[in-house]
């Protein structure tokens, strides 16, 4: 083993799907699988969630959009969060996809250019980001509306922080937009649910909380990284490690270098924060984490370890995020294409 084995449990994606789709009693539970499926494969990904019941999917772009439509074959619905944008009408009307238009231009662009084609619509109830401002709806829904969207949609800005105001307030503006228009609505990503039946709506759409990352803390994890131990020394105090010797031995030290680095999604901020795991056992990551290798201090295990866990049981997505001083979104989105990825319950 030359690279790194990431290992992707997609029973344990389909039971976190099935745990999120209970707290939304009465609301079709959908699937965020853009980004590949927030990196982990939305070809193997999206199958699975399939086959569990999930019918409607979202992603970022029309080529995501026809790339998961390849993987999905006819049936369900793929709903694209970027809307209609421009040169998108041949893989929208080929594959499928449901653009969610998100602008004025994007409505007039979808009516011209594909007069009869399903579509939604996205509204900005405060995030200030992506959709049709309160100011714009009036109209918008003038013209829209008559001809029969599939779904209305929003999205919370702080639903990871369930006390945040701001909650409540762009819960009451969709509302206030929305009502009367007799049209399926969605509010819910993975936050949302978890904030209560309020904001199901008719379609919750989870997205992290399947991959086993927070908000949802009942989420079961679905990833075991393994990093392959290349090459180990002996080094005598005062000696030093990696890049700018910005580490130096102050004892007898057997040093491991394995195989992962900023280039698989490792970033070099975790140089001095990182921690490996072989077995119940932490190993300090020392030096600069370098594109390709990491250097760990295994001098306190009884033998010289085959691998060291970077995400396991003892270290998951959010708890590496925290150590790098970001989020366990952009730890999941990062991992790199060189490690040898397998999948296990694939039933």
């Amino acid at each position: 083993m030359q690279t790194g084995a990431l290992s992707i449990d997609l029973a344990a994606i389909r039971r976190n799907w099935r745990a999120l789709a209970r707290l939304g009693p009465g609301a079709e539970t959908g699937a965020v699988v853009k980004a590949d499926a927030y990196g982990l494969g939305a070809a193997e990904v999206g199958p699975a969630l399939a086959r569990e019941g999930a019918r409607s999917f979202f992603v970022a772009h029309a080529a995501e959009g026809a790339a998961l439509r390849r993987a999905l074959g006819p049936g369900p619905r793929i709903l694209t969060l970027t809307g209609h944008l421009e040169g998108d009408a041949p893989l929208l009307r080929e594959a499928g996809l449901v653009p969610l238009l998100s602008t004025p231009g994007q409505v007039a662009r979808h009516f011209a250019a594909l007069p009869g084609h399903p579509f939604g619509l996205q509204l900005d109830t405060g995030m200030n980001r992506m959709g049709i401002g309160p100011d714009d709806w009036r109209a918008v829904a003038m013209q829209a509306l008559p001809r029969g969207p599939v779904l209305i949609t929003s999205h919370l800005a702080s639903s990871d922080r369930p006390g945040d105001p701001m909650n409540a307030a762009q819960l009451a503006l969709f509302r206030e937009l929305t009502a009367g228009t007799g049209v399926p609505r969605s509010l819910a990503a993975t936050g949302g649910i978890l904030l209560g039946a309020d904001y199901a709506f008719d379609l919750t759409r989870p997205g992290v909380g399947l991959y086993g990352g927070l908000p949802f803390a009942a989420a079961e994890p679905v990833l075991h990284l393994a990093l392959p131990v290349l090459q180990v020394r002996d080094l005598a105090p005062g000696e030093t490690v990696g890049y700018d010797a910005t580490f130096t031995v102050t004892r007898p030290s057997r040093i491991a270098t394995v195989a992962g680095g900023y280039a698989d999604g490792l970033p070099r901020a975790l140089a001095g924060r990182l921690t490996l795991w072989h077995g119940d056992r932490p190993c300090p990551a020392v030096g600069r984490v370098s594109m390709d290798l990491i250097t760990v201090d295994v001098t306190d295990l009884p033998g010289v370890p085959d691998a060291l866990d970077a995400i396991g049981p003892h270290q998951g997505i959010d708890a590496l995020a925290a150590s790098a001083g970001t989020i366990g979104y952009e730890i999941l989105t990062a991992l790199g294409r060189r490690y040898r990825r397998s999948y296990t319950g694939q039933a």
